[in-house]
């Protein structure tokens, strides 16, 4: 995706606000071997880049007075109520270092799998993405939780997950569990169900 900036000359407070009042958002770019620039965003624009899921988990092309930079959003600030971006900033990166980016999890199969074809279990999420190392170019816009052969009481992990050809996952602790199938309170599986049933009694003789 492309980001469109342009220099912001006057910092501080008051010139911030300034610039929110004309429709602009302020930012920063830093990192890599250059110093950090202030910026100004189109507001709109960036507010609905912001909804787009590709937008926090890709490499941007920021182009900055002709010359595009390839970038890492990092941060960004809303305000408590209104609709507003109060502030952004991305990060340079170098094709050749490895960065760390926490990938979205696209949950995959549920409706397929044993816990919840067979038990009707209820997935609960625990993550909702995962913190990865890889170099920019294999950087993937979001990463598969297979559901297909999870069981009702079972956990799917980090290391059950595939990750893309490059990737890393940073994990903290040992297998951190991704997701857990669980069968709710007073529901039966349908094989338990299938033991308890009574069997029919024959028709009796008139």
């Amino acid at each position: 995706m492309k980001v469109v900036a342009f220099k912001r000359e006057l910092q501080g407070t008051g010139a911030s606000r300034r610039l929110r009042k004309a429709g602009q958002t302020p930012g920063i770019i830093y990192g890599g071997t250059a110093s950090p620039v202030a910026i100004s965003l189109d507001h709109n624009a960036l507010y609905h880049a912001l909804k787009k899921e590709v937008f926090h988990a890709s490499i941007l092309d920021l182009e900055l007075d002709g010359v595009v930079e390839k970038v890492l959003l990092r941060d960004f600030q809303v305000h408590a109520y209104k609709q507003l971006v109060l502030h952004a900033d991305f990060q340079r990166v170098d094709a050749n270092h490895k960065i760390h980016v926490k990938v979205p999890l696209h949950f995959m199969n549920a409706d397929i799998s044993p816990a919840v074809k067979l038990n009707s279990a209820v997935i609960s999420h625990v993550m909702v993405d995962l913190e990865v190392s890889c170099l920019p170019a294999q950087l993937p816009e979001f990463i598969v939780a297979d559901l297909a052969h999870l069981n009702a009481g079972e956990s799917l992990h980090v290391k059950d997950i595939v990750l893309p050809e490059g990737v890393t996952a940073i994990v903290h602790g040992e297998n951190p569990t991704v997701a857990i199938a669980t069968i709710p309170a007073g529901a039966t599986s349908a094989e338990a169900a299938a033991e308890v049933a009574p069997t029919a009694k024959p028709a009796e003789k008139k």
